[in-house]
């Protein structure tokens, strides 16, 4: 026994908790597209997302995460939701939702 297992149950649970907030994330994305879909409202907020940015950059530089990773995790994540929200605006609208 190495000893490591208490350590590793810890971080198992944090990656779960982790991939939960991922998925409520992309979550609340599905839903901003629609409203956007709904209200023709264009996919991309360029002051919003320098927003986020810098929160992430300024939150992640007071809890001690490297630099460069903050920004390499929000350019992955905002990269996967803006295309997400891009892909479900282009959609054809289904029987539930109104076209723009």
């Amino acid at each position: 026994m190495s000893g490591l297992d208490p350590f590793r149950r810890r971080l198992d649970e944090l990656d779960a908790q982790i991939v939960r907030a991922l998925a409520e994330r992309f979550d609340v994305c599905r839903e901003v597209a629609e409203h956007k879909r709904r209200n023709a409202i264009p996919m991309m907020q360029g002051d919003r997302v320098a927003q986020v940015r810098e929160r992430y950059r300024s939150d992640g530089h007071a809890l001690g995460l490297p630099d460069d990773f903050t920004s390499s995790f929000f350019d992955l994540l905002i990269g996967a939701t803006c295309q997400m929200e891009d892909e479900l605006i282009a959609a054809p609208a289904g029987p539930d939702t109104k076209a723009p």
